[in-house]
């Protein structure tokens, strides 16, 4: 399977992902991420190239979105461990990617 593939994949079995991410900051760093989203940015769709949207959970500076583009992406692996929904979306979610995740779809 491809980055994509598993991210996809990990929407739908809502399974976390530890991300392996080349940062325009950092260099590459890796990160425990919830999988949110693959499309643009909401903020201007017009300009923005399609991303992966992730919550990240264990950044040092906190828990927070974090938005790259594909060509960012290193590597992507899917964990055992899963996640609820209802503990991350807040907002009534207007998903790029279909999904079957009840109130949260």
């Amino acid at each position: 399977m491809n980055n994509h593939d598993i991210f996809i994949s990990a929407i739908n079995e809502k399974k976390l992902l530890k991300v392996s991410i080349n940062s325009k900051e950092k260099g590459a760093i890796e990160r425990i991420c919830v999988p949110f989203d693959f499309g643009p940015s909401r903020r201007n769709l017009e300009v923005n190239p399609d991303r992966y949207h992730f919550y990240d959970l264990d950044s040092p500076e906190g828990i927070h979105n974090l938005s790259i583009t594909p060509d960012q992406l290193l590597e992507i692996e899917k964990l055992e461990k899963k996640f609820s929904p209802e503990n991350y979306i807040s907002w009534s979610p207007n998903w790029f990617v279909a999904r079957d995740w009840g109130l949260y779809s």
